[in-house]
């Protein structure tokens, strides 16, 4: 996170240090229970390490110019990984994380630039949309994508995290450094989910879980998934700003909640899942929830809502989206949509 923690080496060159981060949720204080990160969506979950890593560090031009000074790929090992707390100087001091231990460090020699640092982190190795050997300035870095096809990646979303550009407190990007100095100094970089965290509680209202009269009527959810998830190219360091030209997928990827075989999800359940975020040209500023419900089995209508969740395109983290369902009477088939604010 930026200048922390500098120090001179007698007799030695200087050297910057790079430190990998992840938001944790632990309990901070004995007395306190366990806490939302700020800007993770996850709380309370158990994720798996990243073992990816792909570094770029950028290094500023004439003007308002940035190249590619260093780049690293680097294969990241389980058990490096310890839980301690985020000593940066930003919004997050305090924060719990776990840090890689492992040393990461550029010799800085005889240059001195000031600079930037963009990571992504995964469980599972990348494909990108453009090779990175032509990576080679901040306009380049920031365009790269990487694939989320069903078949590759989807599965592994939330162990995808990155650098988010446009987080600038104090009007800093905060893995920005200055080498003038000549001392030897660590970038912590923080990272942070790109795929949103889509939260879908359900309950069946208790008046007509029963049809006392005829029991067979009583209504019940026996089918729910979310469908036509963005299954596209996705943005490594602007998360916020995936967007379909038109109207919401009419395809993607499917996440199923609830069956015909889950009776002891029928009348009430919570669930989760994550996704990448994006938004339509039709609808800026709103996420398309598309779902498939029906009520009293698979030989019933099919319902399919379309729920425009408002998100905030130029915050740098991906959100925390709750949909909930509160039936009151059996689903007829056809289309909606709603906006939730």
């Amino acid at each position: 996170m930026l200048l922390a923690g500098c120090r001179e080496e007698a007799e030695q060159p200087a050297r910057m240090d790079l430190s990998l981060c992840l938001p944790a949720s632990e309990v901070v204080h004995p007395n306190r229970g366990p806490r939302r990160v700020m800007g993770d969506p996850g709380t309370q979950e158990l994720f798996e390490f990243p073992k990816y890593a792909y570094i770029f560090v950028m290094k500023k031009g004439a003007g308002d110019t940035w190249s590619v000074w260093r780049k690293e790929e680097r294969v990241l090992e389980p058990d490096k990984w310890e839980a301690t707390r985020y000593g940066g100087r930003w919004d997050t001091r305090g924060d719990s994380i776990y840090r890689y231990k492992q040393e990461m460090y550029f010799m800085l020699n005889n240059e001195r630039p000031q600079g930037r640092v963009y990571a992504v982190c995964s469980k599972r190795k990348l494909t990108f949309d453009t090779d990175l050997s032509n990576i080679n300035n901040l306009e380049d870095l920031l365009k790269l994508k990487f694939e989320t096809a069903p078949d590759t990646i989807q599965k592994d979303l939330q162990s995808i995290y990155s650098t988010p550009y446009n987080y600038e407190p104090a009007g800093q990007y905060y893995c920005s450094f200055d080498c003038s100095s000549g001392a030897s100094f660590t970038v912590d970089l923080l990272l942070y989910h790109v795929a949103a965290k889509v939260d879908i509680k359900w309950n069946v209202e208790d008046s007509v879980r029963i049809d006392r009269v005829t029991p067979a009527n009583g209504v019940r959810l026996t089918y729910m998934d979310a469908i036509h998830l963005y299954t596209g190219d996705a943005y490594c360091f602007k998360p916020m700003e995936n967007e379909v030209d038109g109207s919401p997928l009419s395809t993607g990827d499917t996440v199923h909640i609830v069956g015909p075989n889950d009776e002891g999800l029928w009348w009430e359940g919570r669930s989760y899942f994550y996704t990448i975020p994006y938004t339509t040209t039709a609808t800026p500023g709103y996420y398309p929830l598309q779902m498939k419900m029906q009520t009293n089995g698979t030989g019933s209508a099919g319902y399919t809502p379309t729920l425009y969740l408002k998100i905030k395109t130029d915050e740098p983290f991906v959100p925390w989206l709750r949909a909930d369902f509160n039936l009151s009477k059996q689903l007829t088939a056809g289309s909606d949509t709603k906006t939730v604010e």
